[in-house]
C-alpha cells in the first residue's frame, strides 16, 4: 500500500512520525486513520518481535530501527532525523486521527507564521479526565526536539526557540483531533505501564528534583499506586517551583485535591479543586477537576452546589456521561425524580454500557410507579453486570426477588 494524499499541491508537506514496538494489533487502525492524509510515514522500530515492521511496510512507511535505551525523547528525536516534510505529525500506535480534524489541520499549516499546533486528545475510557492537550503537530525546525525521557515533549525546546525567534505563533485547534486508547486497563496491565513510568520518571527526578512537571506526573503516579504520602510530598514540592505553567499548576492542584479527598480533608480538597479550575487553560481540560469537585460537594450533602457544578461541566462538554450521571444522582437525592430520569437517559445515550445508569434509572422509575419501565431498566442493568462478571447483578436480582419481582 502506498502513501497517497488528496491535499492540494500548494499545501505544505506533512510527515507522520512514530516510534513503535510490538504494535501489530494497533498499527493498522492507526495508519488507516492517516493513510490518505500524509505525504510521508516514518516509523522507528525499537525492537519489535511481532510483524509490526511488515505492517508498516505494507502502508509504504519508511521503517528505521533504534536500540531502546529507556528514553522516549531519544527515540523520538532519532525518528525526527528521517522526516522530510514541512510539518510533523507525531502519533502513537494506540492513537487515531479523527476525520473531522483533517480540514482544520490543512488550513492551519498553511499559515507561514505558525510553529506549533496543539491538538485536543480524547482519552477513551478515562472518564475522570476525558481530554488532554498535546503538542503533536509542529513545523520541522532544527531547534525543535523532544525532551524528558518519559512524557516526551517538544515544549521546552519550543519555549527556548521563541526566545530567539519571537515571530512564531502557537495555536490550538478546538475539535477533537486524536482518539487515545492507551488508558484502557487491560493495556496498562499487560504492558506494566506503571512500573516503566515510575522507573523512568524517578531517574529524571533524581537529576531534576524541583521540576514541577515531573513532580506532577510522578506524584500522581505514586497516588495511583497507593503511595499517597510520597505522592502528596511531590505534588507540594511541585507547587513550590518558581516557574510553573498553567497546565502543570492545574494538574498539581487537581491531584492534591484528590489526595485530600481520599484523606477526608474536605476543606483542603475543596480549595485545591477551585484553584485547579481557576487556571488559564481550556475549559475542556478542567472537566476532571470540575466533576470531582461536584462529587466532593455531593458527598457532603451540598446538593444544590453539586447540581450547579455538574451543569457547568455539561455546558462545557455535553458528551460528558459522568457529569449527566452524577447530576442524575444529585437530582434523585433532592427528590427531583423527573429531572433525574432525564439526566440518566442522557448518560445512557452517551454510554449505553454503564449498568449503574440503568440501575439508578430503574430506582427512580419505581419510585414514580412506572413499574414496567423500571423492570426493563433493571433487566438491562443485570445483563450488563453479568457481561462484566460483577456480583452486583446477582445482588440486584436478589433484591428485586425479595420485593416480589421476577426478572
Amino acid at each position: 500500500m502506498e502513501v497517497s494524499s488528496d491535499r492540494p499541491s500548494i499545501s505544505p508537506s506533512l510527515s507522520l512520525c512514530m516510534i513503535v514496538r510490538n504494535e501489530a494489533e494497533n498499527l493498522v487502525d492507526c495508519l488507516n486513520s492517516i493513510i490518505d492524509f500524509v505525504d510521508q510515514i516514518v516509523i522507528l522500530d525499537t525492537g519489535s518481535t511481532d510483524n509490526t515492521c511488515e505492517i508498516a511496510h505494507q502502508y509504504g512507511a519508511q521503517v528505521e530501527h533504534f536500540i531502546w535505551c529507556d528514553d522516549f525523547s531519544a527515540a523520538r528525536n532519532a525518528a525526527l532525523k528521517f522526516v522530510t516534510g514541512d510539518w510533523v505529525l507525531v502519533l502513537d500506535a494506540d492513537e487515531r486521527l479523527t476525520p473531522e480534524i483533517k480540514p482544520e489541520i490543512l488550513t492551519a499549516i498553511r499559515d507561514p507564521h505558525r510553529l506549533v499546533i496543539n491538538l485536543f486528545r480524547d482519552e477513551v475510557v478515562a472518564t475522570q479526565s476525558p481530554y488532554s492537550l498535546v503538542s503533536r503537530l509542529f513545523r520541522r525546525h532544527p531547534n525543535i526536539n523532544f525532551q524528558r525521557p518519559y512524557h516526551a515533549m517538544i515544549d521546552d525546546s519550543v519555549e527556548a526557540l521563541l526566545q530567539i525567534e519571537s515571530h512564531w505563533k502557537i495555536v490550538t485547534l478546538d475539535p477533537i483531533a486524536l482518539l487515545h486508547y492507551g488508558y484502557q486497563p487491560e493495556l496498562i496491565n499487560s504492558r506494566d505501564k506503571f512500573t516503566k513510568a515510575r522507573t523512568t520518571m524517578e531517574g529524571f527526578l533524581h537529576q531534576n528534583p524541583n521540576d514541577p512537571y515531573v513532580c506532577s506526573k510522578l506524584g500522581a503516579l505514586y497516588c495511583d499506586l497507593g503511595l499517597h504520602d510520597e505522592g502528596k510530598l511531590l505534588l507540594e514540592r511541585g507547587l513550590e517551583a518558581t516557574t510553573i505553567d498553567s497546565a502543570t499548576r492545574y494538574e498539581l492542584h487537581y491531584h492534591l485535591a484528590s489526595v485530600y479527598t481520599k484523606a477526608n480533608q474536605i476543606q483542603a480538597a475543596d480549595e485545591h479543586f477551585q484553584l485547579a479550575i481557576e487556571q488559564s487553560i481550556p475549559d475542556k481540560l478542567k472537566l476532571g477537576a470540575i466533576v470531582n469537585w461536584g462529587a466532593l460537594r455531593q458527598m457532603n450533602d451540598d446538593l444544590e452546589t453539586a447540581a450547579w457544578i455538574y451543569s457547568e461541566a455539561i455546558a462545557i462538554d455535553s458528551s460528558c456521561a459522568i457529569a449527566h450521571y452524577n447530576l442524575g444522582m444529585t437530582q434523585k437525592a433532592m427528590g427531583d425524580f423527573e429531572a433525574a430520569i432525564e439526566s440518566y437517559n442522557c448518560a445512557i445515550a452517551i454510554n449505553s454500557e454503564n449498568p449503574e445508569s440503568y440501575q439508578n434509572l430503574g430506582v427512580v422509575l419505581m419510585k414514580l410507579g412506572r413499574v414496567p419501565e423500571s423492570l426493563n431498566s433493571f433487566r438491562t442493568a443485570i445483563g450488563l453486570y453479568k457481561t462484566m462478571d460483577s456480583i452486583e447483578g446477582d445482588r440486584l436480582l436478589r433484591s428485586l426477588s425479595e420485593m416480589g419481582f421476577e426478572i
